[in-house]
C-alpha cells in the first residue's frame, strides 16, 4: 500500500477519535465551540476517508474508459477538501454570531479544557506526520489533508484559548470573537487550496519557470533547428509536456527518433519528483505557420 494511502487511513482514524471526545463533552458543556469543532473533525473525518477512495482509483492502470487513468480525481479531491474546509468555517463563523447574541453560559469548564488540550496533542502529532509524507511524495491530496488539519490545529488552540480566558475571567464574549477569527483565517487558508485543483483539473499550464526550464532545454539542442507549439498542463504528481522539433529535410528518421529520445530524457531528469509524459512531433520542415 502506498504510504499516501496509509496517511489517509490514520487521518481518518485520529478523526473519529476527536469526534467521539468532543461531541460527547460538547454536548455535556454546551460550549458551542467544542460542539463547532467536533462537527469539524466529523466533516475531516469524512473528507479523510474521501481522500482515500481518491487515491486508491487514482492508482488504477489506464483502461478503455479511462485512457490517461484517473490522476485528476485528486486534484478533484482537493477542491472538494478546500471546500469542505470553508463550509466548515461559515459554519463556525455562525455559531460564533449566534454565541454572541445569545450569551449562553458554558458548563463544565474544566473538563471541556482538557478535552481540548488532548485534541491538540493529537492534531499537532497528524501534522507533523502529514507533512512529513505531503514533503516525501508531493502529493496534492495529502498536502490538503495536513491544511486541513494544521486549521484544525488552529482553530482547537483558540478554542483551547477561550475556554481558559473564560474560566478565569468569566468573560464569555472571548468564545465567539476568537471563532470568528479562526473562521475567516480557514477560508483564507483554503482558498488556495482549491484554486491550484481547479486550475488543475482545467488542464492549466505549467508555471512560467517551469515552462522556462523546458525552453531552455529545446533552444540548447543542438540537433535540432527550432520547436513550436510548446504545450504543458499538470495532473496530480505527473506532468504532461507536447512540443514539435524541427529538423533538416535531409535528417533520416532514424536519428531524428534517437535526437527525440535524448530530448524526452532532458525533460524527465528535469522535473525528478513528477512524473513526466512527454510527447515529441518530429517535424522534417517548420510546419508552424503552414495553413490546415
Amino acid at each position: 500500500m502506498r504510504i499516501e494511502k496509509k496517511a489517509t487511513l490514520v487521518s481518518s482514524s485520529v478523526a473519529l477519535v476527536l469526534v467521539a471526545f468532543k461531541l460527547t463533552v460538547g454536548i455535556i458543556s454546551g460550549s458551542v465551540a467544542v460542539l463547532a469543532s467536533a462537527v469539524d473533525s466529523l466533516l475531516d473525518m469524512v473528507v479523510s476517508a474521501f481522500n482515500y477512495f481518491a487515491l486508491h482509483n487514482s492508482d488504477k492502470e489506464p483502461d478503455e474508459h479511462f485512457n490517461f487513468g484517473r490522476r485528476k480525481l485528486e486534484p478533484l479531491a482537493a477542491v472538494i477538501e478546500g471546500t469542505i474546509i470553508s463550509l466548515s468555517a461559515l459554519f463556525i463563523l455562525y455559531e460564533a454570531i449566534s454565541k454572541m447574541v445569545q450569551n449562553e453560559p458554558i458548563k463544565h469548564l474544566s473538563l471541556s479544557i482538557w478535552v481540548m488540550v488532548g485534541s491538540m496533542v493529537i492534531t499537532a502529532g497528524l501534522v507533523v506526520f502529514l507533512n512529513t509524507v505531503s514533503k516525501k511524495t508531493g502529493n496534492m491530496v495529502i498536502k490538503a489533508d495536513a491544511l486541513h488539519y494544521k486549521t484544525d490545529l488552529l482553530s482547537n488552540g483558540a478554542v483551547l484559548i477561550s475556554l481558559i480566558i473564560i474560566n478565569l475571567t468569566e468573560y464569555t464574549l472571548i468564545d465567539p470573537i476568537l471563532g470568528i477569527g479562526i473562521s475567516i483565517y480557514m477560508i483564507y487558508s483554503a482558498f488556495p487550496l482549491i484554486k491550484d485543483g481547479i486550475m488543475m483539473l482545467l488542464d492549466a499550464a505549467l508555471d512560467p519557470q517551469s515552462v522556462g526550464k523546458i525552453t531552455t532545454i529545446l533552444d540548447n539542442e543542438i540537433d535540432i533547428n527550432s520547436h513550436h507549439d510548446l504545450l504543458t498542463r499538470h495532473s496530480a504528481s505527473d506532468i504532461y509536456i507536447s512540443v514539435h522539433i524541427v529538423f533538416s529535410i535531409s535528417t533520416s528518421l532514424y536519428d531524428a527518433h534517437l535526437v527525440g529520445d535524448k530530448i524526452e530524457l532532458a525533460l524527465k531528469n528535469c522535473f525528478p519528483d513528477n512524473n513526466v509524459h512527454p510527447l515529441i512531433h518530429l517535424d522534417p520542415y517548420d510546419d508552424s505557420e503552414a495553413e490546415h
